[in-house]
């Protein structure tokens, strides 16, 4: 009983830090599929709640002037203000769980002053595609 405890909490906790680790531990330990899907978008999902929280209060100030630093350069503020146009918050919250970690995506989002009620939702559908692919990837792997 203990270790399958264990075995959900490792996903757990590994999504909420390092997302794309989590559901393929899952597949690993042997955990049901459904299970592994839901503990890795709950996971990933209480990250993003608490630092969408903060960030709504503290607003990060210093990731805030760190971003309108780099905007303030002529050739990075181009590629960046790119980037942000072409993908926006959609784009940047669909490849946090790949690329970022949930804390840093959600930090990123909230400091360029995207609402919080977008970000969650974003989030969230994010968190169970990937959840639903990776598990699917890794599945055929092991």
């Amino acid at each position: 009983m203990f270790s399958e405890v264990i075995k959900y909490l490792s996903v757990y906790f590994l999504s909420m830090t390092k997302f794309m680790i989590g559901p393929p531990i899952g597949v690993a330990t042997g955990l049901p599929a459904g299970w592994i899907v839901v503990i890795s978008v709950l996971g990933m999902m209480t990250s993003v709640l608490i630092f969408s929280l903060i960030g709504e209060r503290t607003g990060y100030p210093m990731i805030t002037r760190m971003i309108n630093h780099i905007r303030s350069k002529k050739a990075i503020n181009k590629h960046f203000n790119y980037l942000w146009n072409r993908f926006g918050i959609a784009g940047i919250t669909f490849l946090t769980p790949i690329f970022f970690t949930p804390i840093i995506g959600t930090i990123l989002v909230t400091a360029m002053g995207s609402p919080r009620r977008k970000v969650i939702i974003y989030m969230l559908v994010s968190a169970i595609f990937w959840s639903i692919t990776l598990s699917q990837i890794a599945s055929a792997v092991v």
